[in-house]
């Protein structure tokens, strides 16, 4: 099992960029291939993207592709999301997450693929 804590989320203004931290403790941080979502006001929990157990693949949804970039740190056992040119759509709760796999070049994209989520941290853009 993993637990994971999100951290980073604030309020910027438009064009500014944040870092999301989600750090991993638990089971050994390379079992997992890791995912960011989130899940704006009314709306349902979306895919930002992914990474594979040891960060080589990564993959993002069309909304942030160019503008996110999802890295992972082994010796941290954490979890980056940096997230630049930020937009006001991009306001929502931002979640990390883990999904056991033996897979070295496969990234989950679904919810329900992964197993363990963290708390979520608030993103807010203002224009």
């Amino acid at each position: 099992q993993v637990q994971l804590v999100e951290s980073g989320g604030g309020l910027v203004q438009a064009g500014e960029s944040l870092r999301l931290s989600c750090v991993a403790s638990g089971r050994t941080f390379s079992s997992y291939g890791m995912g960011w979502f989130r899940q704006p006001p009314g709306k349902e929990r979306e895919f930002v993207g992914g990474t594979t157990r040891i960060g080589g693949i990564t993959s993002y949804a069309s909304s942030v592709k160019g503008r996110f970039t999802i890295s992972r740190d082994a010796t941290k056992n954490t979890l980056y999301l940096q997230m630049n040119s930020l937009k006001p759509e991009d306001t929502a709760v931002y979640y990390c997450a883990a999904k056991t796999i033996s897979s070295l070049a496969y990234v989950a994209s679904r919810i329900y693929d992964y197993d363990y989520w963290g708390q979520g941290t608030q993103v807010t853009v203002s224009s």
